[in-house]
């Protein structure tokens, strides 16, 4: 060793680099995933922006947002020039019109008008679906984590839960179309020839002849879908409650019950909104199921006007529109650039619903986590 040799210097070896290897390669996946992600949500964002606005005052399109899908006409005129209009406004034009050269008459189906009715649809469907999916993932979760013990039995349970998280959606919708549109139970005065069978009761009967293609059907199958992954995001976060709690309770004489209602759901409220969050984002983009259980595509009334001309029961066994559903309807139009804006806005407009589902359970989920110190 010279005396100019620094002997405190780290030196350069095989394990060193390998390290930085490692390092450099995951920050690369890390940054591609990223990147990608900005590539995809700005693209969209990019096609979608300009159906939200419009050149003159006042500027947003608010149309696009408080009007149903039309069809939209398309034609040429004997010079050849193209012409398209809403269905409504069509018809108006047509009747002040009535010499007019229509030529190459053509309908791109839900081109014109906005997104109201399938907006709301969607915003209905996750809402009772993850009242539902909460209710009954919450309850289930407590039982797996605080009540039931660790033997073979409870472990096949558990299994099998986690194996639903893997079945495809399509497999959740055609279990719902059988069951919740051909096969529910529903009290009717009179019994429906597709009914499996029926009970008499006073005047009236229970029918199993289901509640056919409804907002109630549609959200009872979206919430045995995401099922699997809120019991075992809630059973998880349960578990992770410190047993120095629940022993300090029972020491102070709580019941059991007392116990989990006190000293460990609160505590388990961050992890009971993230399981939230993964549900959302589960069933929000979810076409299959909706399709067969709940929309219906010539649907025109909104879903709040069942509720205030027939009744709850009503509103709940209407069908309804969705955008997962709406767009899928869309992409399967003629490539024709009339019907690129309603696409292009739907598909960015769905995802801002996505994202404001989410971001509303991350806000819920970090305001009690600042209110919880233990």
């Amino acid at each position: 060793m010279t005396a100019s040799e620094n002997p405190f210097k780290a030196k350069r070896s095989w394990t060193q680099f390998r390290g930085k290897l490692g390092v450099g390669t995951f920050g690369a996946a890390t940054y591609f995933i990223l990147f990608c992600a900005v590539l995809i949500f700005g693209q969209i964002a990019y096609k979608g922006l300009p159906t939200f606005f419009k050149s003159e005052a006042p500027y947003v399109n608010t149309e696009f947002f408080t009007s149903n899908p039309e069809i939209l006409r398309v034609w040429h005129d004997a010079e050849g020039n193209k012409f398209s209009m809403p269905d409504k406004d069509f018809d108006i034009w047509r009747e002040k019109n009535p010499d007019a050269v229509i030529l190459d008459p053509h309908a791109l189906n839900y081109s014109a008008g906005g997104i109201a009715g399938p907006l709301v649809g969607t915003a209905l469907l996750v809402f009772f679906c993850m009242i539902i999916a909460l209710s009954i993932g919450i309850s289930a979760a407590i039982y797996l984590s605080e009540y039931c013990g660790k033997g073979r039995i409870m472990s096949l349970i558990r299994l099998s839960i986690l194996n639903l998280a893997g079945v495809p959606s399509i497999v959740f919708a055609l279990f719902g179309w059988g069951i919740f549109c051909h096969a529910a139970p529903v009290i009717v005065d009179h019994v429906d020839e597709r009914s499996l069978f029926a009970f008499s009761i006073g005047s009236s009967y229970l029918s199993f002849q289901g509640w056919g293609t409804s907002l109630l059907a549609g959200s009872c199958t979206l919430a045995i879908m995401v099922l699997p992954v809120i019991i075992t995001a809630c059973e998880e976060s349960l578990r992770a409650v410190p047993g120095g709690f629940r022993e300090a309770s029972f020491a102070l004489g709580s019941s059991q019950w007392q116990t989990i209602r006190k000293a460990v759901l609160p505590y388990a409220l961050p992890g009971i909104l993230t399981a939230t969050v993964l549900g959302i984002t589960r069933v929000a983009g979810e076409t299959a199921p909706i399709m067969l259980t709940a929309t219906s595509t010539d649907k025109t009334d909104m879903p709040m006007q069942a509720l205030q001309n027939e009744g709850v029961w009503a509103f709940f066994t209407q069908s309804v529109q969705a955008l997962p559903f709406h767009i899928y309807t869309l992409a399967k139009l003629p490539d024709d650039p009339l019907s690129k804006p309603m696409q292009n806005g739907a598909t960015f407009a769905f995802l801002l619903l996505v994202m404001g589902f989410a971001f509303i359970s991350i806000v819920l989920r970090n305001r009690v986590r600042k209110k919880l110190k233990w």
